[in-house]
């Protein structure tokens, strides 16, 4: 197994827990570039990062660089990543990947021409308790998935210049948090929903505060999502089937799940993993597919789920700035 230069492009929150991950599981940390070079060079003496660009731009054509780990706010995703692509760059990209399905086509295209691998940062395909529950769901424990049932509720403060209410920051609980929620929805369903409802209440800046969504397969399999910014909800997200249910609490890193079964009652706790090492996991199957091993990547599901925020948003009638 080659050894992998990685470049991590942005510095903030999970720039440091990608940095924190990569390092204590003893890779080095190649390269970082921000916007404001300060925070860059910050960046690298705190995780021991030998080289800073003086523009980030850079990052983009340096010959040592394999793979980059894109943390910068969504809206400028698509940008970034056709450069990388372009220049032949595996690239792992924070959700949402990008603001809709006509972006991240483009940037499968590119990935697909140049020969690279391109996946969405999503705990939910990376997490060892979802691969546990897909294998006892596929092996027929529990029947079939009839009904999944998501929620997630952030409060915030109404603040309209931070970027979860920022339209220029591509805010709203879409694809903030309902990316999530919509994720889990497309790992347990057996085929992508082909009947989408929903319902939207904006706030002052125009951007979704609150949304509940229906979902439906061809297989009939339905699920409902709940999503807030302003109201505080668990994040809890609930699968039914023929034989029980599966219970996740803290499902965007969820490390345990609780299976109730439906004949006497009985519950299952099923452990695996660590929420601690989330980033940990994306990071080992990001350098498998680069060696060979693409079996740890769902570009397809991340696919599925943009092309459903794609069409809400739309029906919706919401475009944010870049979109127009």
């Amino acid at each position: 197994m080659k050894k992998i230069n990685w470049a991590i492009l942005g510095t903030g929150v999970v720039a440091n827990e990608m940095a924190a991950a990569l390092t204590s599981a003893g890779k080095e940390i190649y390269s970082v570039g921000n916007r404001t070079q300060s925070k860059a060079v910050d960046f690298a003496e705190k995780y021991g990062i030998k080289k800073v660009y003086d523009d980030f731009h850079e990052m983009f054509a340096d010959p040592a660089v394999d793979v980059i780990y894109i943390t910068t706010p969504h809206n400028t995703h698509i940008d970034f990543m056709r450069e990388a692509l372009k220049n032949g760059k595996h690239l792992l990209t924070e959700k949402s990947i990008t603001l809709n399905s006509d972006e991240l086509n483009d940037a499968i295209r590119l990935a697909e021409e140049n020969d690279v691998i391109l996946a969405e940062a999503m705990t939910i395909f990376h997490m060892p308790v979802y691969r546990k529950l897909k294998e006892i769901i596929d092996s027929g424990k529990l029947g079939k998935v009839n009904m999944i049932t998501m929620n997630f509720g952030s409060y915030k403060e109404y603040d309209m210049n931070n970027r979860f209410f920022n339209r220029n920051l591509a805010g709203g609980a879409m694809l903030d948090i309902g990316v999530y929620a919509i994720s889990f929805v497309r790992w347990f369903m057996e085929e992508k929903p082909t009947e989408i409802i929903s319902q939207v209440k904006y706030a002052p800046t125009g951007v979704d505060e609150q949304a509940t969504i229906l979902l439906q397969n061809d297989k009939k399999q339905m699920a409902t999502v709940a999503l807030t910014l302003h109201s505080k909800q668990p994040k809890r997200g609930m699968v039914s089937c023929d034989k029980g249910y599966i219970e996740i609490m803290e499902y965007p890193r969820a490390w345990e799940a609780v299976i109730t079964y439906t004949e006497d009652g009985k519950t299952e706790k099923i452990e695996a993993g660590d929420n601690a090492q989330a980033l940990k996991y994306e990071m080992e199957d990001m350098e498998n597919a680069i060696n060979g091993d693409r079996s740890g990547i769902f570009l397809e599901y991340t696919k599925d789920v943009m092309d459903i925020m794609t069409q809400i948003r739309r029906e919706w009638g919401m475009y944010y700035p870049e979109e127009n």
